[in-house]
């Protein structure tokens, strides 16, 4: 698993498995969010899967899915919403950790 910050409260990963969330905690993140939909790819784990087992470590988890689309208006005000409603650290993950880095730039101006 690659952690890579964007800002001190908030660093971005690829693909996380159930297995990754005790390293996520010792690592300090006390939130998460996903931005891949479900079902991108077979070997996928669901967010549900990961979100029960966030939870069950004291990891908030909340699911803001970015598809092909691309990141939509209604996405980024529900990460305005997640960074504002959730602790900190929180790590945002996705296939690569692309659309979770281009999602939090895109709150940037919504919050300053």
């Amino acid at each position: 698993m690659d952690l890579r910050p964007v800002t001190h409260t908030y660093s971005v990963a690829g693909q996380i498995s159930v297995e990754d969330l005790a390293a996520i905690k010792a690592a300090g993140f006390q939130s998460i969010v996903c931005h891949r939909p479900d079902g991108e790819t077979d070997d996928q784990p669901t967010f549900e899967s990961i979100r029960q087992a966030a939870e069950a470590l004291g990891i908030e988890a909340r699911h803001i899915p970015v598809g092909p689309t691309g990141v939509t208006a209604e996405a980024v005000r529900e990460m305005v919403d997640a960074i504002e409603e959730m602790p900190q650290p929180m790590l945002g993950y996705c296939r690569s950790g692309a659309r979770s880095t281009a999602i939090y730039k895109h709150t940037e101006h919504m919050r300053n």
